[in-house]
């Protein structure tokens, strides 16, 4: 064991020297060698480029090439590893990347990680013939007037081109025609313009359409073209020509500018008047990318803005505005957009080397890191200076243009600290300035004598019951201030008996990130918390580790409904029932719903609310105690039978709830309960028997009224056969008195009127009748009539009648008699007012038929 720490020990010595001298070799690097090659665009794929192991002197089979790109552009090349050929990656337009730019130059670093030495490499774009010319629209429509005279001249759109030199337009040709030819001029970019010539007058009368064909040609090889087809349209005399109010308009824009907004506007003017002084504003010769950012208003002349502009992207944009009147003479004016830089782009930071470790006793100015910093803006807003805190020990040092080395700046203590964290900052000049970090995270090495620490000296943690299956429960992290393999943790739970079952089949860890994980859905009314022991073991030999206890609290969640425990719900569907006394006050107490909650907490705080009622307001329930009492005095229309659901309520998010149905009956004692819990289970009308009474009485008092009509014609017809006999009677019946029926609250009065003084004796043979008028008043007057009768109602004294006058004086007594139906009907609305409504019409009837008797006996 000792002969082997000496090897490791004389093994880091050697480490050491070597990276002592090639980072001496990196920091006194000089200024970057540079390579250039040419290469001509749209070159397929893996497509040789240069050898650039050879070009930079450097061993082809241990070169230690490697590309150094700037974030956020397109990576176009690649280096072959193997043999160090510089190849294409990408496909490479010309005009995509350097647009009308003369020379379009690719350049990048190449880090020789060999010799820790960057080499510039430029690589030059060279055009091919790849776009043909091509114009803004495939039709063009001209307005020339008849009075034009021959050499007029009217100006036509360009062609576009985005190659250069000889494969950009070189010329064009119009179709041959009589009237009209094309003129070509050069101006000092080598850009052409063509003018439509008119040779010879033009007659409206005899040809009023002209159609041409424009066709522009490149000097590429092979040849390429594009058309235009002009329609002409010769019309009346237009003889002013709209001006501009500038030859050439330049505007200012700021990148940030909003979609919609105004970036300029043009004005002509036209001395014509009607639709030959009405001018129409167009475009005329902009790029593919101007025509995405900008529209013009054709009848006020205001460029909008449509697209979003960048600066970066690109800073000048140019347009050539044309205005043509309604006689078809136009002008044009030349419009620049200049876009102005805003500090938008925040400063880049690219690590391109890296030592995530160095010993200890690392001598100062040993490199850490290589730092590339850039920023897409320009000017002020470009540039950039980067920094680290000051109270670590490195420093940053500024090598060549934007490269940077993060250095020591004294010798390290790995007992004092082992790692850092080094936070690389850049800040750009811009107002107000944009800022980008990166942290550099480095480990001071060292041998295995530390074992593994936990942050905390124990865990607890909190998980929700019916958790997935899997869930992450919670993260523990161990520390160990030791060096690559003695610092390299892994973690383990020490398993324990649980219950019936092992530890292992409720939870498991992550060895490497020391995350726990629950393998089953735990619940909390069977465990409420997990006590384990977490090993962290480092990679040392020999290992260390430690423990640490652990504490799981499994947290209660709304999963349990209610459970009502009284009344208990009955099996066979029926509902609890609960006796209520008649004289029950407000406030008495009828029952009390008992329910419990599995839950915990406020998930188990229970509430009860009486949610429907036979008889709403008439009882309440206590919102925590489920108490059910009445709520006012009962009153005789109150149903009997009372429905009351109750729901019980617990506090979760979302509430559980349960209800219970129960019924409550009105009755003073159990027996009266029982009977009436069997009239609630078989109903029946508590006015049916009163009904049948009240129908056989209807009956009987309508059979005598007809049988009465019979005798009382049958009488008629006597009397007016023997109207002598009739005449010589005697007898008077002065003394019967007038109906004082007088509605409703006169049945009693109705009933007392028919009491006569007229009285038959026991006798029916004998016939005569005694008049008691000492027991009777007069009620052919306005005082009420009274009249004392004993059981024997009918006192017969010896008047002779005659047969028909008895009959009538029976009939009269039988319909007195019969008044006991109203008596029964009265004394049950005073029992029962919802009788009145019931039978109110069997009572009328009645009424009207001992009325209409009453009429026709007196």
């Amino acid at each position: 064991q000792k002969n082997r720490m000496k090897l490791k020990g004389n093994e880091l010595n050697l480490r050491q020297v070597l990276f002592l001298f090639i980072f001496w070799d990196l920091v006194n690097c000089g200024i970057p060698e540079q390579v250039q090659y040419s290469l001509s665009e749209e070159t397929e794929k893996k497509s040789f480029v240069g050898n650039l192991a050879k070009d930079l002197e450097l061993d082809p089979f241990n070169h230690g090439l490697r590309i150094i790109s700037n974030s956020g552009t397109i990576q176009y090349f690649e280096l072959n590893s193997n043999s160090g050929h510089l190849q294409t990656c990408e496909r490479i337009d010309r005009e995509e990347i350097c647009g009308t730019g003369k020379k379009c130059i690719l350049k990048f670093q190449i880090l020789a990680e060999s010799k820790l030495k960057l080499y510039v490499t430029e690589i030059e774009i060279v055009d091919i013939n790849d776009n043909a010319p091509s114009f803004l629209s495939i039709r063009w429509e001209l307005k020339i007037s008849e009075t034009s005279i021959p050499g007029s001249q009217f100006s036509l759109p360009e062609a576009q081109d985005p190659d250069l030199g000889g494969n950009s337009i070189q010329h064009y040709e119009l179709t041959a025609n009589n009237h009209f030819s094309l003129e070509v001029q050069s101006s000092q970019n080598d850009a052409k313009s063509t003018k439509l010539v008119l040779e010879k007058s033009l007659d409206r009368e005899e040809q009023s359409v002209y159609d041409l064909i424009l066709t522009a040609f490149d000097g590429g090889e092979p040849i390429r073209s594009g058309t235009l087809q002009i329609h002409i349209f010769v019309l009346d005399a237009n003889d002013n020509v709209p001006v501009f109010s500038q030859p050439m308009y330049e505007v200012n824009v700021k990148e940030n500018m909003l979609k919609g907004s105004i970036v300029a506007a043009v004005t002509a003017i036209d001395m014509d008047e009607g639709i030959n002084g009405e001018l129409k504003y167009s475009f005329q010769k902009i790029t593919k990318k101007g025509s995405q950012q900008f529209i013009i208003n054709s009848t006020s002349g205001e460029i909008i803005l449509v697209g979003s502009l960048d600066f970066e992207t690109s800073s000048r944009y140019e347009v050539e505005v044309q205005a043509m009147d309604g006689g078809g003479l136009s002008d044009r004016s030349k419009v620049v957009i200049l876009v102005t830089d805003l500090n938008d782009n925040a400063p880049e930071l690219a690590i391109t080397f890296l030592i995530n470790s160095v010993p200890e006793n690392s001598p100062a100015g040993t490199v850490i890191a290589i730092l590339n910093a850039q920023d897409r803006d320009s000017g002020d807003n470009g540039e950039i200076k980067c920094s680290i805190p000051s109270n670590l020990p490195f420093r940053l040092k500024k090598t060549m243009e934007s490269f940077y080395s993060l250095e020591t700046d004294k010798a390290l203590d790995r007992e004092l600290l082992p790692t850092y964290s080094i936070t690389v900052t850049a800040v750009d000049d811009g107002a107000p300035p944009l800022s980008t970090s990166v942290v550099i995270s480095l480990q001071v090495l060292d041998i295995n004598d530390n074992p593994p620490l936990f942050l905390e000296s124990k865990y607890t943690s909190y998980l929700l019951e019916n958790n997935p299956k899997g869930a992450s429960v919670f993260s523990l992290k161990a520390s160990d201030p030791d060096w690559e393999e003695n610092a390299r943790i892994t973690y383990s739970i020490i398993d324990s008996p649980m219950r019936d079952s092992p530890l292992s089949s409720y939870l498991s860890i992550n060895s490497e990130t020391g995350t726990i994980y629950a393998l089953s859905s735990l619940d909390y009314e069977e465990i409420q918390e997990i006590q384990f022991h977490v090993k962290a073991q480092d990679g040392g030999s020999p290992s260390l580790n430690s423990n640490v206890s652990v504490t799981l609290f499994i947290l209660d969640q709304n999963d349990n409904v209610p459970e009502i425990l009284y009344p208990s719900p009955p099996t066979d569907g029926s509902t609890g029932i609960e006796l209520a006394p008649h004289s029950s006050e407000p406030g008495y107490l009828i029952t009390k719903a008992v329910a419990v909650d599995a839950d915990s907490g406020q998930n188990s705080w229970l509430s009860y609310q009486l949610i429907r009622a036979t008889e709403p307001g008439l009882f309440t329930v206590g919102l925590h105690t489920g108490e059910i009492r009445t709520a006012r005095l009962f009153l005789e229309k109150d149903a009997l039978k009372q429905i009351l659901v109750v729901l019980v309520k617990d506090n979760g998010q979302p509430p559980l709830s349960a209800s219970v149905t129960l019924t409550v009956v009105l009755a003073d004692s159990i027996p009266e309960s029982l009977s009436d819990l069997s009239n609630i289970s078989a109903p029946v009308d508590p006015q049916s028997d009163l009904t049948f009474y009240l129908v056989i009485g209807v009956v009987f008092v309508s059979c005598l009224f007809f049988t009465f009509l019979l005798v009382l014609l049958t009488i008629r017809l006597y009397r007016w056969k023997n109207s002598k006999l009739l005449e010589s009677g005697s007898v008077h019946f002065s003394g019967v008195p007038v109906s004082q029926f007088v509605g409703m609250d006169g049945v009693r009065a109705f009933l007392q009127s028919y009491c006569h003084t007229i009285s038959l004796t026991r006798d029916s043979r004998k016939s005569h009748c005694n008049f008691h008028e000492e027991n009777c008043s007069n009620t052919l007057t306005n005082q009420p009539l009274t009249c004392g009768m004993s059981d024997s109602i009918l006192a017969c004294g010896d008047l002779n009648l005659k047969n028909d006058e008895q009959i009538l004086v029976k009939v009269s007594l039988i319909f007195q008699s019969n008044s006991v139906f109203l008596d029964v009907l009265t004394f049950c609305f005073y029992e029962d007012p919802s009788v009145l409504s019931t039978y109110l019409p069997l009572f009328h009837y009645s009424c009207d038929m001992i009325r209409l008797a009453n009429f026709l006996v007196y």
